[in-house]
């Protein structure tokens, strides 16, 4: 266990992070399943866009990595123009 007042606070606000973390990244899973899962062409270009941003914003907080995000990114507008 920790020895020093600072090593306490930073166990307790990496945990608060790591929750933070993990309920930004699993709405963000959630979102893209249902962006994979959409069959209409309108309505999955409002979602790239809304998952677009959510990526981005993992990444930019390095909760997942930049080249993942890219992937991700190239991989869901792919499908959404190859819809009908």
């Amino acid at each position: 266990m920790a020895n020093h007042k600072s090593a306490e606070k930073r166990i307790r606000a990496n945990e608060t992070k790591r929750l933070r973390n993990r309920y930004q990244a699993k709405t963000t899973r959630t979102v893209i399943k249902k962006l994979v899962n959409t069959t209409k062409k309108d309505e999955a270009q409002e979602l790239l866009k809304e998952v677009s941003s959510m990526i981005d914003k993992l990444a930019k907080k390095n909760v997942i990595h930049w080249k993942k995000a890219a992937n991700q990114k190239s991989k869901l507008t792919r499908k959404v123009n190859a819809l009908a």
